[in-house]
């Protein structure tokens, strides 16, 4: 567990995200069916308490489970989080694509890894932030 200070956002910036407590800064992943729907692939978080997270901004929830909630942005659709609904102070799972901080955390988990898509394993092409862009339009400034 960590207590470092994390900031966030959305891709939009309309909703911001700070963990001032506990947090594990390894995040895990996912593959199973519902999580591919909702991030076309993959979906990867990191655990933070609950009573260490302050959102700011307007979240929309969508109860993906009888026990469960997904929050996203409703402006820019940016995904925020999964929560357990059934137990109060449950922690929340955070995309950690919010928190520019994340770079360079390390895997601590990979489950329902039986049924990841195909096109996330194997040999394939790679390329640099540097050879992509002399090849293709991109946005100046991103975060790298």
């Amino acid at each position: 567990m960590s207590t470092d200070h994390l900031t966030g956002q959305c891709l939009c910036g309309a909703v911001q995200i700070t963990v001032a407590g506990a947090h594990d800064p390894r995040p895990g992943a996912c593959h199973c069916r519902m999580c591919q729907r909702w991030n076309g692939g993959v979906f990867m978080c990191f655990e933070a308490q609950a009573e260490a997270v302050t959102v700011t901004g307007d979240v929309a929830r969508y109860a993906s489970s009888d026990f469960s909630e997904r929050a996203f942005c409703p402006r820019c659709g940016s995904h925020l989080w999964m929560r357990d609904t059934d137990t109060p102070g449950t922690a929340y799972e955070l995309m950690p694509g919010l928190f520019d901080a994340a770079h360079d955390w390390t895997m601590r988990s990979e489950i329902y890894v039986d049924g990841a898509i195909a096109s996330l394993t194997g040999d394939h092409p790679r390329a640099t932030g540097a050879e992509y862009e002399a090849k293709n339009r991109f946005v100046e400034g991103d975060v790298k």
